[in-house]
């Protein structure tokens, strides 16, 4: 007797109970998958953006923390000013190494002189930059020339051109950054000169100008030397630098932190719920049909069956409910989860970074693992139980 003909005989023989089964173990891999996508993808997207700035202390004005912390990671363009005075303040303190300005800025909304609408972008001094131009030399050789820029991973330049047009000035784009899954994948970064020579053309060819307060930056990457204490050296800044707050590369993003941490104890309460819920319920079904299956059983059993092969039908059973059910459950979450993340971004306000397929197909097979796991684990008592029923009994009830 073929135990895989037998349980797929009785798979087709119960569609009721076969597509509970498989509903529960597909709510079970759907669940588990997606939010295991995007907390993992959310946790990338904090860590490779600190990677990106790669800098000890961020320094900005005072109370505009939570505004440059949100254009970095969503992309959300903001204006903050401090004065350029600071910049040799902030350098010459005890354990800073480099401390390199840039100046935060945004295209024009809905212009027709911008290419884009509501774009971040960001000036850096390429003398003293120690996050854009290393990448830079590794990738074109050098760094940028007036009217060249760099962008996100996200940002495009029109069909047919290599120019993507700001406030009536034509930058160039020179090469992409890899994606981060924040709004650093959506913005433009471009010279401190190139900044100043957008803001002179954009008086006469953009709607309304760009406009640069004099001798004014928006924050200053600091990078410590070697031995340097970071604790020390953020308190000296915010003793000897009045008006700014330096914040710790440890302690960036830290209120998208706490709301992760929040949403994941969410996100755990209710996995735990789904899949509680759905073991009792993938148990109940199982015990249900080996009653009502108790004669059918016991005529295999009569028939010299053994007590370990009626065992392990029942469990082929679940076995082959929980792939397909598990199967299509992860398929369906890794697709919703890369369509729609946009939307889910804009939902729950941290962005998250979709993996890549190596890790793709090792959370996948996670997901329908965890889907057999479940669907098996309430199966074995019911099944265990009606193997173990004698047969005369079996049939006579």
């Amino acid at each position: 007797m073929n135990l895989t003909r037998l349980a797929l005989r009785n798979i087709s023989g119960s569609a009721f109970r076969s597509w509970v089964v498989g509903l529960c173990a597909f709510l079970v891999a759907l669940f588990a998958l997606s939010t295991t996508l995007i907390m993992q993808g959310a946790e990338s997207s904090l860590r490779l953006a600190l990677g990106r700035l790669g800098a000890d202390i961020v320094v900005v004005p005072q109370g505009a923390e939570a505004r440059v912390e949100t254009a970095l990671l969503m992309g959300i363009p903001t204006d903050v000013w401090m004065p350029m005075g600071n910049l040799q303040k902030i350098a010459s303190i005890p354990g800073v190494q480099v401390a390199s300005p840039q100046l935060f800025l945004s295209t024009l909304h809905g212009a027709s002189c911008c290419s884009v609408s509501d774009m971040f972008l960001v000036a850096f001094d390429p003398a003293t930059d120690f996050t854009i131009q290393p990448w830079l030399k590794q990738k074109i050789g050098g760094g940028l020339k007036l009217g060249e820029a760099v962008g996100g991973a996200y940002v495009f330049t029109p069909e047919d051109s290599h120019d993507i047009e700001t406030y009536g000035y034509a930058l160039n784009m020179k090469v992409n950054l890899e994606a981060t899954g924040t709004g650093l994948d959506q913005s433009l970064f471009f010279t401190f000169d190139t900044a100043r020579d957008i803001a002179r053309v954009s008086v006469t060819k953009a709607v309304a100008p760009l406009e640069i307060p004099d001798n004014s930056i928006s924050a200053v990457l600091i990078k410590l030397a070697p031995g340097a204490n970071l604790n020390e050296v953020a308190a000296s800044i915010l003793q000897q630098v009045p008006g700014v707050t330096p914040i710790e590369s440890p302690n960036m993003f830290q209120s998208y932190r706490e709301q992760m941490t929040g949403l994941l104890h969410t996100v755990l309460l209710m996995t735990g719920v789904i899949l509680t819920l759905s073991v009792a319920m993938i148990a109940l079904v199982f015990s249900m049909a080996a009653f009502e299956r108790r004669r059918e059983l016991g005529v295999l059993r009569a028939l010299g069956a053994t007590r370990s092969f009626v065992f392990r039908s029942l469990l082929t059973e679940a076995g082959f409910l929980a792939l397909v059910g598990g199967g299509i459950g992860v398929v369906m979450a890794a697709l919703a989860t890369s369509l729609f993340r946009r939307f889910i971004i804009t939902s729950i306000g941290i962005p998250f970074l979709f993996p890549s397929l190596p890790s793709l197909i090792l959370l996948i097979l996670g997901g329908i693992l965890l889907a057999l796991m479940s669907v098996t684990a309430a199966a074995v008592l019911p099944a265990y139980k009606i193997s173990h029923t004698d047969p005369a009994i079996a049939m006579r009830e």
